[in-house]
């Protein structure tokens, strides 16, 4: 891409002087060879510039040094470029009328007007290598804002996504520890019960190690895993428990946080039933409304300050719509009646995951 600019640019200016020049009725071998002359030291000496400017890590210095060194190189490969090109023309005999008439002035020394040369030709190229210098300079100040807008992008990501790690590894023994206490209470209860809830459990376990590895899992799959867990503690509590599923078939696709339901409904048991000496109801409903998927999970209890505020599962289910939806994804719980708790999470339909 570089070449490609060099190309373009000093073919340009090329070809404008050739135009001018045939417009003037200039254009002769003379002026072929000074235009040549000027083309190959503008090339030479610009990739001489490029070659600087990576050695001398200009475009690693801040925004202020950076313009000082620009002014300061742009100066002195002007004067370089010029000194050659007015050496060229004077040992080929190639300069211009107004240059020739300098040169023949007697009250001026030759020296001297062979200065005046230098400094003349040298503004030219200045002008020129201050255009390629100021395009070369934005190109990579864009280009490097671009490159850490990118970096920043992708550092958020990460930091998102070991956020959402550690978030899961914290779910899974708060869910495990949780589990263990329901079987530990069947065990001299009833123990043929409580084989059946290891198997309850190894289901459940087998299903979560899976879905750790996703972002997201459809609402069919986090639904077995809660009916799994549900079976489990309605061996405990027995009569004393509940469970009702109003979920639209419409809705068993659509994705969620894995372990997010299974969460909800946890807390639910532990915040709600479990503190309720003649039990409860517990709740589970999802329906597609506009452009958002609402799931819901209600039990009898009440909403108190703990569990709104200290509970690590409703915690970490407001932190990974957080991280997963930004936003456009709601999460509320509230006490809807003197007896009833309910659990709101609205998910935005059709929506990629930030992470």
């Amino acid at each position: 891409m570089y070449w490609i600019f060099q190309l373009i640019g000093w073919g340009s200016f090329a070809l404008i002087n050739t135009f001018f020049a045939l417009s003037f009725d200039k254009l002769d071998r003379n002026f072929v060879y000074r235009v040549g002359i000027f083309l190959f030291l503008g090339v030479v000496v610009s990739h001489l510039m490029r070659e600087v400017i990576f050695r001398m890590g200009i475009l690693q210095k801040n925004l202020q040094k950076q313009v000082i060194f620009f002014l300061c190189l742009t100066t002195v490969m002007a004067l370089v470029a010029s000194f050659f090109r007015v050496e060229t023309v004077l040992r080929t005999n190639l300069l211009s009328g107004d240059e020739q008439s300098l040169l023949s002035r007697q009250d001026v020394k030759y020296s001297v007007s062979k200065l005046v040369l230098v400094l003349s030709s040298g503004f030219s190229f200045f002008i020129l290598f201050f255009i390629w210098n100021l395009i070369y300079f934005v190109y990579h100040y864009v280009t490097k804002s671009r490159k850490q807008q990118l970096d920043t992008l992708r550092l958020e990501a990460l930091v998102n996504e070991l956020e959402l790690q550690t978030i899961k590894a914290h779910i899974n023994p708060h869910f495990i520890f949780n589990s263990l206490n329901s079987i530990r209470a069947l065990v001299d209860e009833n123990p043929q019960r409580a084989r059946r809830a290891i198997t309850e459990l190894s289901n459940i376990l087998r299903s979560s190690m899976q879905s750790e590895k996703m972002e997201t899992v459809p609402l069919e799959k986090e639904l077995s895993i809660v009916k799994d867990y549900l079976a489990l503690e309605n061996m405990r509590f027995e009569d004393r428990l509940q469970i009702i599923y109003d979920v639209d078939e419409d809705t068993l696709n659509q994705p969620i946080p894995p372990m997010m339901l299974q969460t909800l409904v946890e807390n639910a048991i532990k915040h709600g039933i479990s503190k309720q000496i003649n039990g409860g109801v517990v709740k589970v409903s999802s329906e597609l409304r506009g452009n958002y998927f609402e799931l819901v999970v209600q039990n009898t209890g009440r909403l108190n300050g703990t569990v709104n505020n200290e509970g690590f599962g409703l915690s970490s289910t407001t932190n990974r719509l957080a991280l997963l939806y930004g936003s456009r994804a709601k999460f509320e719980i509230k006490q809807v009646n003197g007896s009833l708790v309910e659990a709101r999470v609205l998910i935005p339909v059709n929506t990629e995951v930030l992470v």
